[in-house]
């Protein structure tokens, strides 16, 4: 009887009480995050499975036996990469509808202007031609075929999962998906998670975040690093001596560095923004487009070697190259030469429309540099911790994303002690360079205003 009495009082507080457990349960899933607890992961598996292959592809198996060819036979650097890239033009010329748009550009466009939509029929096209472009000698490197083909596959699995009532996707859950991809690309192609992470949130704009895709980038970033990591290892990409401290005066000379060169990523900016304003107008086939810049890229590495006969050579994705201007001893002259003919090598094949991006070359044009100011200014007894800033500071600056560009230099060297002095270099160098970016499709986010009476 007593149980009986019991009950009627339980149902009536659960009736009173579970309304406002359901809107405290509401209030808390507003934005539907658990669906990318399967939907984020899926697509760090994809995008980590890919770039696998990719960088087994160019890594492995293309880059190094044409290295070794172009060191032992410097007369075929030119002819092969006049080929290489006219080959590579004539194949996004026949198969892409805007061979001009591609690589990182692209994603941001799509953000901004298409809602996340990327056009599949492109992909395999653009993936060969980005794989052709660094695989051959072309001055860039993985970063772009990973942050392109990671973001078209975000794009696609939205709309592979659209019509799926149960993950209830939207629109802009499109274009979340999109830089989730690319997060995932870029934290397996530089086996740097948090790396992935912040690039791609800072990416589609100048001076902000895309807040939104926060949870499910941090996600599909870890898995991708996780898929990569099974096959080829989980190790720092680059080997990178680090320093266990620094000095009030080290951070000093890191703000001079960061000024010094966010100058000149102004300058190189602005130079290869008109350079691409003119290639796209131009009014040649893009193949032909293609072949010149083939032929001013060679050109690069051919009076490189001329001048400084060696393993240090100005083009290809050179991963291997930060070691060896760290490792071994460079004068001046040939890193301050080298990080010349880096940047005019990088110009010529991505402004001629290259598929891939450079970040890769950028930082390593902003090492050389970094060294070069630790031998012939501060005359530090290791040039490490200056190596380091001038990688942060040269991609914050041509960028503008100083956080990626820090986080960047930590994981994938592994130096930790780097952070506080690549960051005053970095916040210099993104200051000093103004709004000038590699990318014209970046914006500003403005938030909106109120008017006051």
């Amino acid at each position: 009887m007593k149980q009986q009495k019991q009950n009627p009082q339980q149902r009536s507080l659960l009736r009173r009480y579970l309304p406002l457990v359901h809107s405290d349960l509401a209030e808390t899933y507003t934005r539907n995050l658990h669906k990318w607890l399967i939907l984020a992961p899926l697509i760090g598996v994809f995008v980590g499975l890919a770039i696998t292959l990719v960088a087994t592809v160019v890594l492995h198996r293309m880059w190094p036996p044409i290295l070794d060819f172009y060191l032992h036979h410097h007369w075929a650097i030119v002819p092969c990469l006049v080929v290489g890239f006219a080959l590579t033009g004539l194949l996004m010329q026949l198969f892409v509808a805007n061979p001009n748009e591609h690589s990182t550009e692209e994603v941001i466009r799509s953000y901004h202007e298409h809602q996340g939509r990327i056009d599949m029929r492109s992909f395999p096209a653009k993936i060969l031609a980005s794989i052709a472009t660094v695989g051959l000698g072309g001055s860039t490197a993985l970063e772009g075929p990973a942050i392109y083909g990671g973001a078209a596959i975000g794009s696609w699995l939205w709309s592979i999962f659209r019509n799926l009532r149960r993950f209830r996707l939207e629109p802009r859950d499109r274009r979340i998906m999109l830089i989730c991809g690319a997060a995932a690309g870029m934290s397996a192609v530089f086996r740097a998670p948090l790396t992935g992470i912040v690039f791609a949130l800072e990416m589609p704009y100048k001076d902000d975040l895309a807040h939104e895709a926060l949870l499910p980038s941090l996600i599909a970033s870890v898995v991708s690093y996780v898929t990569l990591g099974a096959f080829l290892g989980a190790a720092p990409v680059f080997d990178f001596p680090s320093p266990t401290s620094y000095t009030m005066r080290d951070l000093l000379w890191s703000a001079l560095l960061g000024l010094l060169i966010g100058l000149v990523a102004m300058a190189f900016v602005l130079t290869f923004r008109r350079l691409r304003r003119l290639v796209v107008r131009w009014s040649a086939p893009h193949w032909t487009k293609l072949a010149l810049g083939g032929l001013l890229t060679g050109l690069c590495g051919l009076a490189f070697l001329q001048l400084y006969p060696g393993n240090l050579i100005p083009i290809g994705p050179n991963y291997e190259f930060v070691g060896e201007i760290l490792n071994r001893t460079h004068t001046s002259a040939e890193l301050l030469t080298f990080a010349l003919f880096k940047l005019a090598a990088t110009a010529f094949t991505v402004g001629a429309g290259g598929v891939s991006a450079m970040f890769v070359p950028l930082f390593l044009s902003g090492e050389g540099l970094g060294v070069v100011f630790a031998q012939s200014i501060v005359h530090a007894p290791s040039s490490e911790l200056y190596a380091a800033v001038g990688m942060a500071s040269f991609i914050a600056a041509a960028y503008k994303t100083p956080l990626a560009a820090v986080v960047f230099v930590a994981e994938a060297t592994g130096g930790h002690a780097f952070i506080i002095p690549a960051l005053v270099g970095a916040a210099v160098a993104y200051a000093v360079s103004g709004d000038a970016s590699v990318s014209a499709d970046q914006r500003v986010h403005e938030t909106p205003r109120s008017d006051e009476s």
